[in-house]
């Protein structure tokens, strides 16, 4: 497999020419299955990078959440950044202001940045909801855009806005627009893999689509595990365990020599 990883401009350059794939992943398994799978971008926690990340995934574009709320200032920020991208990573999710941005930027640390719901600021828009439904709110969602743009960042995810507008947005803008609930006319398809796997005990929202059903396998493996340490447990009270295979013998003239020594002390 080759495993030369994709730069930013090259990412940049595939702009309206395909649409590309991104990931969440939180273990080297799921890293390494979306490598495996050609996955072509992933958006991983900064404790994942690791030489060990970059076996399981060496030709991934991985994007780092810096989350918001874990760093206050710019210098926070920049210093995540550094270490987030000295640990493999390639650029960097920020939802921070954009003087924070605009500095990172001047540093030439890629940023990717967020427009329509953002988790961490859905306050103002009115929760977990849909974004740009009106013409007022689609401005406010291509204000942010443009902002991104002008403060330097290569790429944003736009989240849980009407197909149309995010559409026309993409169309519009030099940004890399990363859809996660915002349809097919931008520039790479997100989805977490606790979705697409089914691992999620909770709420699934619209956009996710699941592949798998992991709880159930999970709930399973959790019945056998069960199984298994129960028949651990009655095989020790009825005496079944440990059995001959499994203990370690001595010679019966060793035994003997031995017995008869500690006998005399």
């Amino acid at each position: 497999m080759n495993s030369k990883r994709p730069t930013v401009a090259d990412i940049l350059a595939l702009k309206g020419r395909r649409q590309l794939t991104m990931l969440r992943v939180e273990t080297l398994e799921e890293a390494e299955a979306a490598e495996r799978a050609r996955v072509d971008m992933l958006s991983v926690p900064p404790a994942l990078l690791s030489p060990e990340f970059r076996d399981a995934a060496p030709s991934v574009f991985t994007v780092p959440g810096l989350e918001y709320g874990d760093f206050i200032t710019a210098e926070d920020y920049m210093r995540a950044a550094f270490k987030a991208l000295r640990a493999g990573g390639d650029a960097v999710y920020c939802a921070a202001s954009l003087a924070t941005v605009r500095r990172m930027r001047d540093e030439g640390i890629p940023v990717c940045g967020h427009v329509g719901l953002i988790p961490s600021k859905a306050t103002w828009t009115g929760g977990f909801k849909a974004v740009g439904k009106t013409a007022q709110s689609a401005l406010e969602i291509w204000r942010q855009t443009k902002a991104l743009e002008e403060a330097g960042a290569f790429a944003a995810e736009i989240e849980v806005v009407p197909v149309p507008i995010a559409t026309a947005i993409s169309e519009r803008t030099s940004l890399f627009m990363i859809s996660m609930g915002a349809g097919a006319s931008c520039d790479a398809q997100y989805l977490f893999a606790q979705d697409v796997l089914g691992t999620n005990r909770g709420h699934y929202p619209r956009h996710a689509k699941v592949y798998r059903n992991f709880t159930a396998e999970y709930d399973r493996l959790q019945q056998e595990r069960i199984a298994a340490f129960s028949e651990f447990v009655a095989d020790v009270q009825s005496q079944n365990y440990p059995g001959p295979e499994h203990i370690v013998g001595i010679p019966r003239d060793e035994l003997d020599r031995f017995l008869k020594e500690i006998s005399d002390t």
